[in-house]
């Protein structure tokens, strides 16, 4: 109970905090459709989507597979920024690049509870907003549409053949999620690289 209560404290601002940015960012670089919509907010409310944070994940814990889920997507018009080519990339890595900073601030919080402060309730403060956000970032900056990662394939999709890699990356979540509970049930590559990586920041502090 205690964990799943850490671990909701760490990762909602940091889902939150993930999705604004991208909406800050694009703002800052001629886009104001996020501003315009409400959603350059830190209320968790507004990036709540019913099916892919609250009815997605209870349905795959229920059914003994991986938790997956997903905050509704800051919306970003493409078209409006000022260099659209270039400028999709730093919006769409501005998120992860968040969540590695968040990460850093968990394991500073660490260093403080374990050196300075001793106490045990900022320690697991710091290690969960660490390992949430090293997650985080991890998997989104996978090159697999449609994470943010895939942002690097994008750039070098030719520019007439944007239209057909756009629709497909809309619709890429399902397979998005087919992989995930593959790699989790059969061929654990990507869970054990991220074990492996959740282990390394760990012992950077014990």
């Amino acid at each position: 109970m205690a964990s799943d209560i850490y671990f909701l404290l760490a990762l909602i601002p940091s889902v939150v905090l993930h999705e604004v940015s991208h909406g800050y960012v694009a703002y800052r670089l001629g886009d104001p459709t996020a501003k315009e919509q409400h959603r350059l907010t830190l209320n968790p409310l507004a990036h709540i989507d019913p099916f892919g944070t609250l009815l997605l994940p209870a349905l795959l814990i229920v059914s003994g597979l991986p938790a997956f889920g997903y905050a509704k997507p800051v919306p970003v018009d493409f078209s409006r920024l000022r260099n659209p080519r270039r400028d999709s990339l730093y919006v769409a890595l501005v998120g992860p690049f968040v969540n590695i900073l968040l990460s850093a601030v968990g394991f500073v919080i660490c260093e403080l509870a374990l050196h300075e402060v001793h106490s045990s309730l900022m320690l697991n403060i710091g290690v969960y907003l660490g390992l949430v956000n090293l997650t985080l970032a991890v998997f989104n900056l996978l090159p697999i549409p449609p994470l943010d990662g895939s942002a690097i394939i994008e750039r070098l999709v030719p520019n007439r053949h944007l239209p057909r890699y756009y629709q497909f990356r809309a619709r890429a979540l399902p397979l998005l999620m087919i992989l995930i509970i593959a790699d989790s049930l059969f061929f654990h590559v990507g869970t054990g690289a991220l074990g492996s990586l959740q282990q390394w920041w760990l012992n950077r502090l014990f």
